[in-house]
């Protein structure tokens, strides 16, 4: 599995989990994207503040690894896309990833409404 190309603190401190190879094509076709990403994911810690206090547009998660990938040149990123049928286009709704580089894309998720992680 490609999986195990990713190293070991990330597979014993993360749930990992791989769709079509995506491990092995970042590794080879976008070593400084996927080296980014390893070093956001070693250094981020999850601090207990960060599902205590109350949330606001974005969670404290999201903006500590995005403001990190931002750092190293990734950007938020708009897609304008359409459908094509027998050469009659219709639009379709924009859509929008967190953080995009070199034809890498990351959504950034984190939702702790509900859940209680730590001790309530």
């Amino acid at each position: 599995m490609a999986i195990e190309l990713l190293p070991a603190f990330i597979r014993e401190h993360y749930e990992c989990h791989e769709w079509r190879h995506a491990c092995a094509v970042l590794k080879q076709d976008f070593p400084h994207e996927w080296a980014d990403i390893l070093d956001v994911l070693t250094h981020f810690r999850l601090n207990r503040s960060y599902i205590t206090q109350p949330g606001g547009r974005k969670s404290q998660v999201s903006e500590w690894i995005d403001s990190r990938l931002y750092a190293k040149g990734w950007q938020e990123k708009t897609f304008d896309t359409k459908i094509v049928v027998d050469e009659a286009a219709q639009e379709s709704p924009t859509h929008g990833v967190d953080c995009f580089k070199n034809r890498v894309a990351l959504e950034i998720e984190w939702n702790n409404k509900g859940q209680c992680p730590v001790a309530c």
